[in-house]
């Protein structure tokens, strides 16, 4: 799914379309790989609960494999792991597959 609220971003764009547009709305980005069960299973609870939000937040999809110095960059453990940027900092972050619960808590901690 790609929306103006959840779409797919590669090392080349990360900049643009997750630091600087945390400034503004932030930025949940979903790092996962197409060969992760837990990955397959989160990915429809973080897009359900982004339409949810209605805007007070976005949903950047990275595939890791295919955007490895940006996992390194993070220091990414496993898959899923998710990471929230606002105003152009990391704020949290989870890994392994959630229920949408416990990603509304997650994102209600740090969205106004």
């Amino acid at each position: 799914m790609t929306s103006t609220q959840i779409f797919d971003v590669t090392e080349a764009d990360f900049e643009a379309r997750v630091i600087d547009a945390s400034q503004t709305t932030p930025v949940m980005v979903d790092f996962w790989a197409d060969w992760c069960p837990p990955c397959r299973a989160l990915t429809p609870v973080l897009e359900r609960v982004t339409e949810e939000y209605a805007g007070r937040v976005t949903l950047a999809k990275v595939d890791a494999d295919d955007n490895m110095k940006l996992a390194g960059r993070y220091q990414l453990r496993g898959f899923p792991t998710v990471l929230l940027f606002v105003k152009g900092e990391l704020v949290d972050r989870f890994s392994s597959a959630r229920s949408p619960d416990f990603v509304r808590e997650f994102l209600d901690r740090h969205l106004d």
